[in-house]
C-alpha cells in the first residue's frame, strides 16, 4: 500500500468511533461513510468459527464487531498509529481478535492462511492496484469464501489510477496517495477476470438530507 507516513497522517485526522451507535450497540459494522446507514456484517455471513480478514482495518471498529459474533478475526493496516489505536480500544476485548501492522500485499504474499471472508471498507481494495490485489486476495480466500469492499463511487470520466490527497499542516503540501476508481460494471469485469463468481455491485445512495455522494459496494465469491 502507500507509504506509512501518509497513512499515519490520515490516522491522526480521523475521529474515534462513537461509544455506541444509534441502536445503543457498542460494536457494529458500517460499509458507508455515513453513520447508522446501509447494510451491516450480514454481507460477510459471520458465524462462530468463520474467519475474517480486514485489509486496511484503521482503528478496528468493523473487525472488532465480527469478533464479537464469534468470527476469529484479523485486522491489518500499514499505519502504526491506526494499529496502536485499534489495540488500545479493542485488543483486550476478544481472544479471537488480532491486529497486525503490515503492508497488505506483503502480508498476503507471506501467509499460507486462508480466510472465509476478506473485506475492505474504504481501504486496501481502493488504494492498491486491483491487478495485484484481486489475485492475492483470491488465493487467500477459502473455497466458497466472500470478498467484499466499499469506497466512494468514481467521478464520471475519471477511471483507473487517480491521485488522492491527505492534508497536512497549513504550510505543508498534502501527501499524495493513489487510488483506483472504476464503475460498478468495470469492477464486475475485473473480478470475473480474476476468477471470482457471484459478483454483485451497487451504489448505496446517501441518506436523505445528506450530501449526495453514495457508496459503491462490491461483493464476490471464490468457487467452492
Amino acid at each position: 500500500m502507500s507509504d506509512t507516513l501518509a497513512w499515519n497522517t490520515y490516522a491522526r485526522t480521523r475521529p474515534e468511533r462513537r461509544a455506541t451507535n444509534a441502536a445503543g450497540q457498542s460494536t457494529w459494522f458500517n460499509w458507508t461513510q455515513y453513520p447508522d446507514h446501509g447494510p451491516g456484517a450480514e454481507l460477510l455471513n459471520p458465524s462462530p468459527g468463520r474467519t475474517a480478514l480486514d485489509l486496511g482495518c484503521g482503528k478496528g471498529g468493523n473487525i472488532a464487531h465480527l469478533a464479537t459474533l464469534g468470527a476469529p478475526s484479523t485486522g491489518v493496516d500499514i499505519s502504526p498509529t491506526q494499529i496502536d489505536a485499534a489495540r488500545a480500544r479493542w485488543g483486550g476485548a476478544n481472544p479471537g481478535l488480532a491486529f497486525l501492522r503490515a503492508d497488505a500485499h506483503a502480508f498476503l504474499r507471506n501467509t499460507e492462511k486462508q480466510w472465509d471472508a476478506i473485506y475492505s471498507v474504504y481501504g486496501v481494495l481502493w488504494f492498491t492496484d486491483p491487478a495485484v490485489s484481486l489475485p492475492l486476495v483470491h488465493e487467500r480466500l477459502a473455497p466458497g469464501g466472500t470478498l467484499a469492499f466499499s469506497h466512494r463511487p468514481p467521478t464520471p470520466g475519471c477511471y483507473g489510477c487517480q491521485a488522492s490527497y491527505i492534508p497536512r499542516g497549513e504550510d505543508e503540501d498534502p501527501h499524495v496517495v493513489r487510488r483506483w476508481d472504476y464503475t460498478p460494471e468495470a469492477w464486475r469485469d475485473l473480478l470475473t477476470d480474476a476468477g471470482y463468481s457471484a459478483v454483485t455491485t451497487e451504489v448505496i445512495p446517501a441518506p436523505p438530507g445528506r450530501r449526495k455522494v453514495g457508496t459503491l459496494l462490491v461483493t464476490a465469491r471464490k468457487a467452492a
